[in-house]
């Protein structure tokens, strides 16, 4: 367990690092260790996925450090997929967002 969440955690940070500008920038201190933690851990899964269940490579531990590469690029995959859906749900202005005022006559 203790190597799942050290995966999860350096491959979050390694994620981070190589996607500049990415929705969590913001975060500082143990938020952004958590976040990047999460990621990590959801980006070492989508990276078994990829690699062991869909194309047949790797070893068939899912947090193993031997799959450090897949759970990279897995993470890439979701921190860029949060970012989308993140920044989707940002609201824009709101001169953008309220209709026309009536002007009248």
């Amino acid at each position: 367990m203790v190597g799942a969440l050290l995966l999860g955690f350096v491959a979050g940070v390694i994620a981070r690092v190589l996607m500049p500008g990415d929705a969590f920038r913001d975060l500082s201190g143990p938020m952004s260790w958590v976040v990047s933690l999460a990621l990590g851990l959801g980006g070492a899964l989508v990276g078994y996925v990829i690699f062991t269940l869909g194309l047949g490579i790797g070893d068939t531990d899912i947090f193993d450090w031997g799959g450090i590469l897949g759970a990279i690029i897995g993470t890439l995959i979701v921190l860029a997929l949060a970012g989308y859906f993140l920044r989707r749900r940002q609201p824009g202005p709101a001169s953008a967002t309220r209709p026309p005022e009536d002007q009248g006559p």
